[in-house]
């Protein structure tokens, strides 16, 4: 149990329970949208300019979070261009991300280690630095939503009505994915970037299958995301696990609890 009170663990576990806050926040609004895809897209992006941060010798996280940022743009773009076709912008950026990725490895050889902690996830590798980072992020994230709940309501269930009420739709959709990017460029380091997507997306997926309302499915999804984080941290921490995949297997495990004590409830 000494590694619980280590830095280095209190370090992740501040990082991670910053991340619980914001994923699950932006998630609930991506999968109403069907946009649940996205989180892959702008990580496989970000992999690409944290590979390039290392080339260049530059804050890697810092160019991942330009890559994410300027991904994100591109998309509304593109989703504006292909208005019948939207889930093309996701194919064509990740694909970009993916190759520009596969570049800089090549050009890299000698971080590729380092790249491949992004990949995986290297929440005990966080430093004062990436907090703050992490820190300022989620506050970004709380207070737009904050800011704007009602209409990321609207907008997540009935675009063309929000756009009929005079709502910005186009600010507001670009609004949500830099949003987005920026979750997920932080994200990177503490569950890696193959399984980020499961943090924005299954605490959303217990909580709509047991939530009662909008507002409490949004509580909820933090609160499990929380406990998954948490949990997920302890477990690996003690038997020496990889906390990105535990926390990701312990939502998985969550899910499938809710969903059978939701059945057997039903029967």
């Amino acid at each position: 149990m000494e590694i619980i009170l280590s830095d280095f663990f209190q370090r992740a576990l501040a990082g991670g329970l910053l991340i619980g806050i914001t994923a699950p926040l932006i998630g609930i609004f991506l999968v109403l949208r069907r946009l649940s895809m996205i989180g892959d897209t702008l990580a496989h992006v970000t992999i690409a300019g944290v590979a390039l941060g290392f080339l260049i010798e530059l804050y890697p996280l810092g160019a991942g979070l330009v890559f994410a940022v300027l991904a994100s743009f591109a998309i509304e773009k593109l989703r504006k261009a292909y208005k019948s076709y939207a889930e093309l912008s996701i194919a064509i950026i990740m694909s970009g991300g993916v190759a520009l990725a596969s570049l800089f490895f090549t050009l890299g050889m000698g971080y590729n280690t380092d790249v491949m902690s992004y990949l995986f996830g290297s929440i005990y590798t966080l430093d004062t630095q990436d907090l703050y980072v992490v820190g300022a992020v989620t506050l970004v994230v709380v207070v737009v939503i904050s800011l704007f709940f009602k209409e990321f309501f609207l907008l997540s269930f009935e675009e063309d009505a929000a756009s009929v009420s005079g709502l910005p739709v186009r600010m507001m959709n670009m609004l949500i994915t830099v949003l987005t990017a920026l979750v997920i460029s932080t994200a990177i380091k503490i569950v890696g970037a193959l399984l980020v997507s499961a943090l924005l997306t299954i605490p959303v997926a217990i909580s709509l299958l047991i939530a009662r309302s909008f507002k409490t499915s949004v509580i909820l999804s933090v609160v499990i995301s929380e406990i998954a984080v948490v949990g997920g941290l302890v477990i690996a921490g003690v038997w020496n696990l990889a906390p990105g995949a535990t926390i990701v297997l312990l939502l998985i495990a969550l899910l499938i609890l809710t969903m059978a004590g939701k059945k057997g409830l039903s029967t």
